[in-house]
């Protein structure tokens, strides 16, 4: 008895070093995920700030500085940084040129493309009130097919003056922005898409129509408070 006693406890022991030593292991992985991401969160942060307002200065090159604020969920605005933002705020940038006058809205927007979602930034001018350009802050299309959003001139020759008015009651888009089979575009609020890249053509017009319709009723009828701050 006393012999069983003693192998079993002879072959249960290199099992609980075993585990032991897989715990030892997992909690200096786990020291060293969570070190590796606290070092390069500021660095990550930092190259996506970078990025964005590189996105910014794209689609609104007349910009000099651009400022960083939320629309608010029952209207109006107020800049990032003066407080705790509220549910439903969304994000937006207003970019000024040299002599510090309002040069147009850039906001981003994302549709779900090919692959993934597509997520643009559009720059958005209240004179004409249509989107003036747009940039891909990111997508994972098929390289040759998708990524012609960023290189088609007659694509990008959409976003010169795309119609992006609201309604008379300030509450929507007076037109729904929307893609088109290629060659068939007849109205001013609509994107002539890519032959073969129809999809992420599409994603495209989504971002932007499903973006422009929260954003921009809560903004324009308050573009003063927003110069304002210019």
């Amino acid at each position: 008895m006393n012999a069983d006693l003693h192998q079993l406890a002879a072959q249960s022991t290199p099992t609980a070093a075993m585990i032991k030593t897989l715990g030892l292991v997992s909690a200096i992985c786990g020291l060293i995920i969570v070190g590796a991401y606290q070092l390069t969160f500021d660095a990550v942060a930092d190259n996506k700030r970078i990025a964005t307002e590189r996105a910014v200065f794209k689609v609104l090159p007349a910009a000099k500085s651009i400022a960083e604020f939320v629309a608010l969920p029952a209207g109006g605005m107020e800049k990032i940084g003066t407080g705790e933002t509220p549910a439903g705020a969304v994000k937006f940038f207003a970019a000024y040129d040299g002599d510090g006058k309002l040069a147009g809205i850039a906001a981003e927007g994302g549709a779900k493309g090919y692959a993934d979602t597509v997520r643009i930034m559009f720059g958005y001018q209240p004179e004409c009130q249509c989107v003036v350009g747009i940039g891909v802050v990111s997508m994972r299309e098929t390289p040759g097919i998708g990524d012609k959003i960023l290189t088609d001139k007659d694509f990008l020759a959409n976003f010169t003056e795309l119609d992006a008015k609201l309604n008379a009651e300030l509450k929507a888009l007076a037109n729904e922005v929307k893609t088109v089979k290629h060659g068939s575009k007849t109205n001013p609020w609509q994107i002539d898409a890519i032959s073969g890249a129809t999809i992420t053509s599409r994603a495209v017009g989504k971002a932007i129509n499903d973006s422009a319709q929260v954003l921009l009723p809560k903004i324009v009828p308050a573009l003063e408070q927003l110069k304002a701050k210019s």
